[in-house]
Parts: C-alpha cells; structure tokens; sequence
C-alpha cells in the first residue's frame, strides 16, 4: 500500500513537470548586479571610442564621423561640456560607485589627454588637436577652463600623480593671473584688447569660475584662492545694476558698465544672466555664512517678475531705462521681434526664455535659506527618492544595447557647409551622444547611492 501511495506521488509529481514546466524567475531589472553591470557595459564601450583618452559631443555608429561645436577630425577632442572633462567626472563618479578599477583608469584616460593639450598659460579652449596643437587663449566660455580644472582636482582626490598636480597647480596660478582688478573673470585670457577682456557673466563664465574656486578651497584651503573668493564676491554685489533694474548685464568694461560684446549682443539688463547669479551669490553664502551675499536677491527677484513678457517668456536682452526687449541681428541690426532674425539668429540664440521654473527654485532656495527651512521641512527619504527614479532606470537599463550603447536613434542637427551661413537645412543620423552617456550612468549612480545607503 505504501509502495502504490508512493508510486501514485511521484505520477502525479512528474505529470505537474510535464504540464507546468519550471520557469526560471526573470532577474529582478533594476537590481544593484543589474545596474552595475549596465555600468561597466557601458564605460567599457565609451571608453573604447576615445580619442586620445579624450571625447567629443557626437559620433555616428560606425564611428566615422565625430561632431563637437562643429564636425571634427580624429585627433580632436572637447573640452567644453558635455566633452572631455564632462565624461571623465562621470568616470570618476562611477568609480565611486563600484570601485571598478577600469572606470578610475578611463578618467585618468580623460586627464591626461586633458593634460597633454593645457596650454602654456594654463587653461584650454573648447578644443584640443593632437596634431596641430596651439597654445593660443584661455577660454572661459561655456565652462571650458573652468570643468578641466574642477575634474583635474577632483581626480587628484583620488590619486597621487606629479603630472597631475604640476596641472593643477598651473591652472589654479592662471586663475589667480587672469582675474581682473574689479573681481570678475573675463571671457580670454590673456589681453586681446578688445569685448573678450570685459568681465563676463554670459555662457556662465563668472559663475563657473566661482564654482572652481570653492572647489580649490574646499580641497587646498590656501588663503590665496579665499582672497580670489572675496574679491569675486564683491564684483557680484558691485556690478548689480540699480534699482529698479536690479539685475546684471552680460558683460562689463573697465569701468565697470555693461557694454556690447558680439554685434548681436548689446549692453543690457539680462534676466537670464541675473538667475544664474541668483544661485551663484546662495551657493557664496552656504559656503562662506556671509549674510552679505544674499542682500541683492529680492530686489533682483522683484525686477525679474516685474518683466514677464506677454507670452509669458523673458526677453534675453532688456534695455537699459526703457525696459523694451532688444534684438539684434548680426552688424547691430535692431529689429523689431524674433520673427524678423536670420535663422541662424533665430534658431541659435535664445533671445527668448522661459525663466518660470529656475525663479520659481530661485524663491524656494532663498526662502529655505532666510528662514532655515532646509533644516524645519520634512524631508524625502532615500527610498522615496529612489521609487522616483525607478522608471528612468528602467527605461536607461532598456534603452542600452548588446555593446553597451545608448545609441540615439534618428537624431535630428544642423546641416552645415564650411564658411556658409547655416541655411536651415537639417541631417538625421543615428548618433552616439556623450550627453545622453553622462546623463544615464550618472542617473544609475545615484540610484545606487540611494539603495545602498537605505
């Protein structure tokens, strides 16, 4: 009887395999082993597609065609973001993460590079040539100096390298060098002689320059580059322009007055330029305490909802007195409104934004500081930080293909000819994009540091 009851169980054990096979239980899609390994896929194929350790902005799949601000050779790299420096802090951050060995050797990769092509007086332009190498400006447009600086000190965080610190060094003596007498940075260095020696606020230069400079400080402390901090923190509060235009211009001369610097770009209150400084003087007040740097926000915040443009956008350019939107075209040519710009204008400058969100964070952030809300409001728990990113990881972990890709498909740009003025023509190509690179293994990084410190 018991041999039957057994025999009976094992008939109906395997009759349940037959009709109910076993499935493996999928892994779980956004696990830290799943997310990791997108990680390592994913730098190991970008790093395998540098230049000189270096990076560019675009590259078809086939790897025959590279774009930075313009097309480019194979033997130039970006420094401007999201190029070089961009990609090599994303290097770094990963590393942080996985303490994966190969990820800290591909931004060491990316210094270098970055290193070979500094210039004699210590900075970069947006561009390095391996071949054709120039040692001609320092730029400080566009966060170009300013990012190989910040990822050079960071990595030197990391590591022990003389090369590296000798690059440091003379990046930071630069930085001392070429700020002007009235605090500010100016767009080139050294002298040119012309609007490229104003102090300059447009593209962020200032505003990126003081980041650099508390990061100096926050690694180094040496009294020099908090002296540099001050002096720049004056110019901030002295180049606010009065009352009841309390915002900043573009650009300022000698004496301290905003003036043109391209033909297109007029002397003017900017309401873009004055948000950025907005943040600016509240990371200068979290760094230092200094109660000071925060006196010019509510004016400046005021002036700003004071001139909203009908369509609910900021004029780029505010006139100085009458308070009318500016536009010009090429050769100083006023007009009228957007429509009436060449297309290159139209379409490759923002004469025109949508500011409503960056103010509304403006109010938020300096409420929270004036009132120490940061501290009194409840705040968002690292899980309930994490859910939030879950479908982008999702979507990020999809979207990566079998070489470790995120390859942008049917990517829409500007179709230019060399020494023509764009005409409006676009290309469609399939790209790969350093942007979309940092932007999605920075987006996994954070959702490991949230999960794993849970």
């Amino acid at each position: 009887m018991q041999n039957h009851t057994l025999l009976s169980a094992c008939l109906i054990f395997f009759f349940n395999i037959y009709t109910h096979p076993i499935v493996a239980q999928p892994k779980d899609p956004i696990s830290p082993e799943s997310i990791i390994q997108a990680i390592n896929q994913g730098i190991t194929y970008f790093h395998s597609i540098n230049t000189y350790g270096g990076y560019v902005y675009h590259i078809t799949t086939d790897l025959q065609e590279r774009w930075g601000e313009s097309q480019a050779d194979e033997h130039t790299i970006e420094v401007q973001p999201p190029g070089t420096p961009a990609v090599g802090m994303t290097f770094l951050r990963a590393y942080r993460v996985t303490s994966n060995g190969e990820h800290l050797r591909a931004a060491k990769d990316a210094a270098y590079a970055l290193i070979r092509g500094q210039n004699e007086w210590g900075g970069w332009e947006h561009t390095i040539n391996f071949k054709h190498p120039e040692t001609r400006r320092v730029s400080f447009d566009d966060d170009q100096t300013q990012s190989a600086i910040r990822f050079l000190m960071t990595l030197g965080q990391y590591i022990d390298d003389d090369s590296l610190t000798a690059a440091i060094d003379k990046a930071l003596q630069m930085m001392l060098d070429s700020q002007l007498e009235n605090g500010g940075w100016p767009h080139k260095y050294p002298v040119q002689g012309n609007y490229h020696d104003y102090a300059t606020f447009n593209d962020h230069g200032i505003n990126d320059c003081i980041r650099t400079m508390i990061d100096a400080v926050r690694y180094y402390s040496k009294e020099e580059y908090r002296e540099s901090l001050e002096k720049v923190g004056r110019f901030m509060m002295i180049s606010q322009l009065p009352p009841p235009q309390s915002g900043w211009a573009q650009q300022y001369n000698e004496f301290l007055q905003p003036a043109w610097a391209r033909d297109f770009e007029p002397p003017a209150v900017c309401p873009a330029v004055t948000v950025n400084n907005l943040f600016t003087l509240m990371d200068l007040y979290e760094f230092t305490n200094n109660n000071l740097y925060l006196k010019p926000i509510p004016d400046a915040i005021r002036w700003l909802e004071d001139n909203r443009l009908p369509n609910g956008k900021w004029a780029r350019f505010v006139a100085i007195g009458t308070g009318e939107a500016l536009y010009y075209d090429r050769g100083r040519v006023r007009v009228n409104s957007i429509q009436e710009l060449h297309i290159e204008r139209r379409t490759g400058y923002g004469y025109e934004n949508d500011l409503s969100g960056r103010l509304h964070q403006v109010n938020d952030q300096f409420a929270a500081l004036k009132n120490n809300a940061n501290i009194q409001k409840p705040e968002v728990s690292r899980e309930q930080q994490a859910q939030k990113l879950i479908p982008e990881v999702i979507a990020i972990l999809a979207a990566q293909d079998s070489l470790g890709r995120w390859v942008t498909k049917n990517d829409r740009f500007k179709k230019y000819v060399p020494g023509v003025r764009w005409n409006g023509e676009y290309r469609v190509a399939d790209r790969i994009k350093s942007a979309v690179f940092n932007g999605n293994i920075n987006t996994l990084c954070e959702y490991l540091e949230l999960v794993e410190k849970q």
